[in-house]
């Protein structure tokens, strides 16, 4: 009798085991809310590249995110009288940014640029998915250590002991 129970609990802590995982995974793939629905497909097919909303991501460790000016640049023209549009001008007429909620968040002790791996060639795609193709930007992969080791160790053999060094992620 004592070995049923025994065997009940372990398969009812797999189960839960389990579950955990798969609700732990869909809240890190979930879309966060936001302030305004937008869409990076529409851009992208108007022929609007990353770099031109978020060009810091060649300067700065951060690709940052567009200021409401520099949407109002196009948008003072560009579909002005469409609702999301006048939400967006609420927030330039009134001085205020936009509260984005952050997509991809690295906890504070990891020290992450965009500069060295758009310099070693890879897109933005490579670490964000088909953000071009997305009506609501969301991760598609968690951005852990084992994620970005399996691509640091992957590199030329000359560059894997840089690489794969904790002082290159942990500052």
């Amino acid at each position: 009798m004592i070995r049923y129970w025994l065997i009940g609990l372990f398969f009812l802590v797999v189960i839960g085991v389990i579950a955990g995982v798969i609700l732990t995974r869909s809240h890190v793939y979930a879309a966060p809310e936001q302030p305004i629905a937008y869409s990076h497909k529409t851009h992208i097919e108007s022929g609007i590249q990353c770099l031109y909303c978020h060009p810091s991501a060649l300067q700065s460790p951060i690709a940052g995110i567009p200021s409401v000016q520099k949407c109002m640049g196009c948008h003072n023209v560009i579909k002005a009288d469409s609702p999301k549009i006048q939400k967006l001008a609420k927030y330039y007429d009134s001085g205020e940014p936009i509260p984005w909620a952050r997509v991809n968040l690295q906890p504070e002790f990891i020290y992450f640029s965009h500069q060295p791996h758009l310099g070693a060639g890879l897109n933005c795609e490579a670490c964000h998915g088909e953000v071009g193709q997305m009506d609501i930007t969301r991760q598609v992969v968690k951005m852990d250590m084992g994620w970005c080791l399996d691509c640091h160790v992957n590199q030329p053999e000359e560059k894997v002991a840089r690489l794969a060094d904790c002082l290159a992620c942990h500052k």
